[in-house]
């Protein structure tokens, strides 16, 4: 409104200076002062508040996209889509959200220096059409280089995007493993690695200034040029006595506003930018998402079956039609060679990843028909590397749909041998977690707490062990099996000692399960020792040091 209100406003005001300045000369009173008075007050008044106006709502737009895609993100749950590096994710957070929501204030600024200029030819057609057609011969080959120019800048700004993504995500993997790179003594190729697409980010960031540069240099010759042309047949308009000083005066103005809409280069430009923001935000936002479920889980003991399961990565099947049955009760080792797809399949099996083929059933119910909060009621997991969330050590320990006290959160924590070290801490289980300086092994007993406070009736630990020493580590399970034990408990591990405690073992090799049977049985078989030992030695390091 306030933007609509100064263009009527700047519309009026030359043909309020008009009538003033020829009734000033004329000897009239001065009562066409008011009008003039007026028309600047609403002028102010409109601009002002379009200079609050534009930039909240710029603002406000940015802020509802951003939480859109981090609800989309979150909320995305385990759909097998086009994975998205997170790098690139937090570039489409940050700079493409507030590229996009520069969209709403450049449409609304194009549209009203368009209306204003479309305005101010109909005006000087008023005044004479001798100063509309003199308006009309130079100014439209500017709105043509904006046109060409504008489709150059959306290619550019979404080349520029996607490489400012490309080093954000290159950052954030190198970020996230600084320690083997600087163990490895590789950091100037990860430096390099990680600038490489520098070069590509900086050819579109001056291909977008030259564009820019391009239409300032234009538009900056062709509108002193059409107002030459109008104030040469305003001014032989005046010497026959066809216009009034004032309509020369009004006639100046219009030309002014008429070029005004050569100011819609800029609002253009940042819709360009918009648009190349929008595209990639876009990208997220429309990818499938799963299916939510609506069945309720009925009772059951907790049986799992994985039913000709395949995931597939980089177009390669890791599970491939990969079958197993988790029986209700019991204790199944997961193991494989590194990069198998162990975490993969204890994904898949709890629900937290849906595979591109086959069917997993809880208690003889798909768990994609299962409601979220049922299934993530009914299945808790503990990880190698676990994100503590909440305020406090306490709050990490008691989130959950379904909610845990803090006397179970407790109980729990002495499980898994984590409540010497938390009452330790400073504010104890009260301790905020970013004052809380846990190592690897102090998180992994956090989180493992964290999942054995859950009335759970299928239990996944994916190499949640694997920073605790033996000691440690065997005591851990042996709370699992005293508080757990009439679950069902699928545990991925490396460890021989862990696999062995388990009622079963299954054996994943080349995205199928190879074997499902006791530890001491499958020990017989060299390639299965080789996983634990690496040398197929029995008796190696692999056996007796964890």
């Amino acid at each position: 409104m306030s933007v609509a209100a100064g263009s009527l406003a700047a519309l009026l005001l030359p043909a309020a200076v008009s009538r003033a300045v020829d009734r000033a000369l004329s000897g009239g009173g001065g009562a066409e002062v008011v009008p003039l008075a007026a028309v600047v007050a609403l002028l102010t008044v409109a601009e002002a508040v379009a200079q609050y106006a534009g930039p909240r709502a710029t603002a406000e737009t940015t802020a509802r996209l951003r939480a859109a895609l981090v609800r989309h993100i979150m909320a995305g749950g385990p759909h097998p889509a086009r994975q998205t590096a997170t790098g690139d994710l937090v570039a489409r957070l940050t700079a493409g959200t507030a590229e996009a929501g520069l969209a709403g204030q450049a449409i609304v600024y194009a549209v009203a220096q368009l209306a204003m200029a479309t305005g101010a030819v109909v005006a000087l057609g008023l005044l004479a059409p001798e100063l509309a057609a003199a308006f009309l011969v130079t100014a439209p080959a500017g709105w043509l280089l904006l046109r060409r120019q504008l489709r150059r800048t959306v290619r550019r700004g979404t080349g520029y995007q996607s490489a400012q993504a490309a080093v954000a995500a290159r950052l954030l993997d190198a970020l996230a493993g600084s320690r083997t790179i600087a163990a490895a003594g590789t950091v100037e190729q990860e430096i390099e690695r990680v600038l490489r697409p520098v070069a590509e980010l900086s050819r579109h960031g001056r291909a977008l200034w030259d564009s820019q540069r391009r239409v300032a240099w234009s538009t900056g010759l062709l509108a002193p040029a059409t107002q030459i042309t109008v104030l040469a047949v305003a001014g032989h308009e005046l010497s026959t006595g066809a216009l009034s000083t004032g309509e020369l005066i009004a006639a100046l103005g219009y030309t002014a506003l008429g070029l005004g809409g050569f100011g819609t280069a800029q609002s253009l430009l940042d819709l360009a930018r918009a648009r190349a923001g929008q595209a990639r935000v876009s990208e997220v936002l429309e990818a499938p998402r799963a299916p939510v479920g609506l069945r309720g889980l009925p009772p059951g003991p907790g049986r799992v079956e994985i039913r000709e399961v395949t995931v597939r990565r980089s177009g390669r099947a890791v599970l491939d039609r990969l079958e197993l049955v988790l029986p209700a009760g019991t204790c199944t080792a997961l193991v494989g060679s590194s990069g198998s797809g162990r975490s993969l399949l204890a994904a898949v099996a709890g629900g937290l990843l849906v595979p591109d083929g086959g069917l997993v059933l809880l208690d003889g119910v798909p768990l994609d028909e299962i409601r979220p909060a049922d299934l993530r009621t009914a299945v808790s997991y503990a990880f190698g590397d676990p994100a503590l969330t909440g305020a406090t050590v306490l709050d990490a320990l008691t989130a959950a749909v379904k909610p845990v006290s803090a006397a179970d959160a407790r109980r729990a924590a002495r499980a898994a041998q984590a409540d010497t070290f938390v009452r330790r801490l400073p504010a104890g289980y009260d301790t905020p977690l970013a004052d809380a300086p846990l190592s690897g092994g102090q998180r992994q007993r956090v989180g493992l707490a964290r999942a054995l406070a859950r009335d759970c009736r299928l239990l996944v630990l994916d190499d949640a062990t694997s920073s605790l020493d033996t000691a440690t580590e065997a005591a851990v399970l042996h709370a699992v099996d005293v508080s757990h034990g009439d679950r069902t408990r699928l545990i991925v591990t490396h460890r021989t000692s862990t696999a062995a405690r388990a009622d079963a073992v299954a054996w994943l090799d080349e995205g199928r399960i190879r074997a499902v049977a006791p530890h001491h049985e499958l020990w017989r078989t060299p390639a299965y020792r080789r996983i634990f030992t690496g040398t197929g030695d029995p008796d190696g390091p692999g056996r007796s040091g964890d």
